[in-house]
């Protein structure tokens, strides 16, 4: 289920936003910003990354790239309306402009067995490519963030929902509107995937996220669940686990595919659970979900 091709293919994506920062202070200004270091960003590199509140829970998770002249930060749709505002909050008083610029973009994703021989071969050296950039985000899958007008790669085309999948396969978080201001970093396991620095230096919810690291004070990780459902998995469903006879609410849907009855999702869970505990989506009683291992190491 959900795995992935035996050769590259491109998943054209309707619902990622793109946000620019250009202007000479554009990555003093995001290095006070967000959780990821961004000095350490050079022209083609790309990282994940959070963006907080003042009590460290997160606005929006992306993934964030350096095209040289600007940054451009790649991430629901469903965040910006409430983001936006957030990021420029502080930008009158540095040389930085912030925008919502999707429309000038098309956002793609790339996976399948030989992705990185292609790349190197189309590519070569670095990530930037015709105007735009390519952002890897695991092993054989990388986003492609290219001009509105620029040519999309000659390759097999898959859809919206597989790629969706892939990404929950990997265990990369895709927060929406639903849960903005629910979560510290750490439950979307982003110091997992490079999106948190903790030597960086200050930014916006640094305490809160450093407390959790340090004093082991963040009880909850992202999980991977699959199994077999009845209907269509919704963002924010909730779901229950288990116990003895009787279930008790233990989550909500973060991000979920589905193909027929069988189902993938991702969902914060307490860090204690025991690896055969049982899960369901409330309304859907017959419905049953197990946890799935993760693919990389999870820390604090």
């Amino acid at each position: 289920m959900f795995t992935i091709a035996s050769t590259p293919q491109l998943y054209p994506l309707t619902d990622r936003a793109v946000v620019a920062l250009t202007g000479a202070e554009r990555v003093k200004y995001l290095q006070g910003q967000v959780t990821a270091d961004i000095d350490r960003l050079g022209p083609g590199d790309a990282c994940a990354g959070g963006h907080c509140d003042s009590k460290g829970k997160l606005w929006a998770s992306f993934w964030l790239a350096n095209l040289g002249e600007q940054l451009l930060l790649v991430m629901n749709q469903s965040l910006v309306a409430r983001q936006l505002p957030e990021l420029k909050k502080f930008a009158v008083f540095a040389k930085t402009e912030i925008d919502d610029v999707s429309d000038h973009w098309q956002v793609c994703g790339l996976a399948g067995e030989g992705l990185s021989h292609w790349l190197n071969h189309q590519v070569g050296d670095g990530n930037l490519w015709q105007g735009g950039v390519i952002i890897p985000v695991a092993a054989e899958h990388a986003l492609l963030v290219l001009p509105k007008d620029a040519e999309l790669p000659d390759l097999p085309r898959g859809d919206e929902q597989e790629w969706r999948g892939l990404m929950i396969h990997a265990g990369l978080p895709d927060m929406s509107a639903e849960h903005q201001g629910d979560y510290i970093p750490q439950m979307l396991n982003l110091q997992a995937i490079g999106g948190i620095s903790f030597n960086k230096g200050c930014y916006m919810g640094q305490e809160t996220v450093a407390r959790a690291k340090y004093r082991g004070a963040n009880k909850k990780a992202m999980f991977i669940l699959e199994g077999e459902v009845e209907d269509e998995v919704a963002v924010n469903q909730d779901l229950e686990m288990q116990l003895g006879d009787n279930w008790r609410r233990a989550g909500t849907v973060l991000s979920a595919c589905r193909q027929g009855n069988e189902c993938m999702l991702l969902t914060v869970l307490n860090k204690d659970l025991d690896a055969d505990t049982l899960f369901r989506i409330k309304e859907q009683p017959d419905s049953r979900l197990r946890l799935r291992p993760l693919p990389y190491e999870l820390t604090d």
